[in-house]
């Protein structure tokens, strides 16, 4: 191990996540705490009945553990975004795999791994998924609708994955230690603003031609524009389904830490290009947005070509999609037409 990897797994050892917000998120994963007054649900509307979204929903809503309903009320229309990407990414694995050459997906840092078990649950062992999470609590609600086959979990943090464990995974074991897509839900930011050293570390398990996504919150350069969409996400969406008060305590207990470890595009845009040579931004819901990156131009096209327009009301939506980040430009589809029954 050099010098580099002993200082970034120490850095991540006593990092926030595991630190100063363990306690929130333990009481979080476990629903003894940060529950939503009522369930969220898909707006049917948003995905316009597109019959590929809708199967996913169906399948997706019989998996959720106790953490889903927080996250989803959480951040305004993330919901109808998981069916849009998981739809797209369900296609893309079929189309590239088989039940003896399977696909591999890892999703570090979503909780219960409900995203990455609908996937492998639909696929039906073509595409095999990892999740992982530090908390236990996130390990029980994994396991509460029964032990999946084409689905695993990892117990710990995601810089303490190694090589190792995914060769004698036997749900794994077919993919050789490396992903097609690996995807970053809201974890980076719970660990520290050094986005090129975690980029690095999780890419060491992806396939050269692979995909990375990256689902952030992003630091704005205008502190008056960060908040005004704040204001926004907070009273516009979490308050359908949290009071002030726990709005505000979130705020104050969680948020303030997270802040100082988000990033700005430019920043993002600059630690990508240190390991990527394409990215492409995808969705976005206020300071949240989705990035796609690789360095393979043809494979980014293909993933971002199978998905539809984002499924969220315009005045949540400040950029351009899909578009190229600075430095990274790449071709880039249309977005598809939605399918319906």
């Amino acid at each position: 191990m050099s010098h580099l990897s002993f200082d970034f797994l120490q850095e991540c050892d006593h990092a926030p996540r595991l630190t100063e917000m363990a306690a929130f998120f333990s009481a979080t994963a476990s629903g003894l705490s940060g529950v939503p007054r009522k369930r969220p649900v898909v707006d049917l509307r948003l995905v316009q009945q597109d019959q590929g979204m809708i199967d996913f929903i169906s399948k997706h809503q019989t998996l959720w553990g106790r953490f889903d309903p927080h996250y989803f009320s959480s951040i305004p229309y993330r919901l109808e975004e998981e069916a849009r990407l998981g739809h797209a990414l369900f296609t893309y694995g079929l189309d590239r795999g088989s039940y003896s050459l399977p696909v591999g997906y890892y999703v570090l840092g979503s909780a219960e791994g409900t995203f990455a078990r609908t996937l492998g649950t639909m696929a039906n062992g073509v595409i095999r998924t990892l999740s992982c999470s530090p908390n236990d609590e996130n390990r029980e609600s994994f396991y509460l609708h029964g032990d999946p086959e084409f689905s695993s979990f990892f117990l710990g943090p995601f810089h303490r994955l190694d090589a190792s464990y995914l060769l004698a995974d036997p749900v794994l074991r077919q993919l050789y230690g490396k992903f097609d897509i690996i995807l970053e839900d809201t974890t980076f930011q719970m660990y520290s603003p050094n986005r090129s050293a975690q980029i690095a570390f999780v890419k060491s398990h992806l396939k050269d031609d692979g995909i990375m996504l990256f689902i952030e919150k992003f630091r704005h350069p205008d502190p008056a524009e960060y908040a005004r969409r704040e204001l926004q996400k907070d009273y516009g969406y979490k308050a359908r389904f949290f009071s002030s008060n726990e709005i505000d305590q979130k705020n104050e207990t969680i948020l303030k830490t997270m802040n100082l470890n988000e990033v700005t595009h430019e920043d993002m845009a600059q630690a990508i290009a240190q390991h990527f040579r394409y990215a492409s931004l995808t969705w976005n819901s206020g300071n949240f947005y989705t990035v796609a990156a690789s360095n393979s131009a043809s494979n980014l096209q293909d993933l971002i070509g199978r998905m539809c327009e984002p499924c969220i009301p315009n005045e949540y939506v400040y950029s351009d999609l899909p578009q190229s980040m600075a430095g990274l430009a790449i071709d880039l589809p249309s977005f598809r037409k939605v399918v319906g029954p």
